[in-house]
């Protein structure tokens, strides 16, 4: 009977078992290597979301950058502007401070010129006084 128990058991049970444990290894080595594989995927797109992110930053300073040199040159063609409107209006109150100058003066020769005549009236009216004082005498 036992011949019959092993002949039924007997090597090609053993062969199977063999074979059915190398299978079982063998999945458990695929398995292994699977979660390897989805780790190294999960790995890899978090390393993805990362450039992703730095990229978005990158472009958010590259927007905000682009904005500051823009908001500048605003303020430097303003200044610009401001500078020119005072160059033109330095400009126009030289001329008028020249202007200025040129009526005072003109004002003060008309002046002069008044003085002189008064004196010379004053002059010819002393000079009518003695010929007046002679006369009498």
């Amino acid at each position: 009977m036992n011949d019959r128990h092993e002949d039924a058991v007997g090597p090609g049970f053993a062969e199977d078992r063999m074979a059915a444990e190398a299978a079982r290894n063998e999945a458990e080595q695929f398995r292994r290597l699977a979660e390897e594989a989805r780790e190294v995927r999960d790995h890899h797109r978090e390393a993805l979301e990362t450039i992703r992110r730095e990229r978005e930053q990158l472009r958010e300073a590259a927007e905000t950058t682009r904005i500051a040199r823009e908001e500048a040159r605003t303020a430097a063609e303003t200044a610009r502007t401001a500078a020119e409107e005072a160059r033109v209006a330095t400009d126009a109150a030289r001329e008028a401070v020249v202007d200025a100058v040129r009526a005072t003066a003109d004002a003060m020769n008309a002046s002069l010129e008044q003085m002189k005549v008064v004196e010379e009236m004053r002059r010819t009216l002393r000079a009518i006084k003695d010929v007046n004082k002679l006369d009498s005498n």
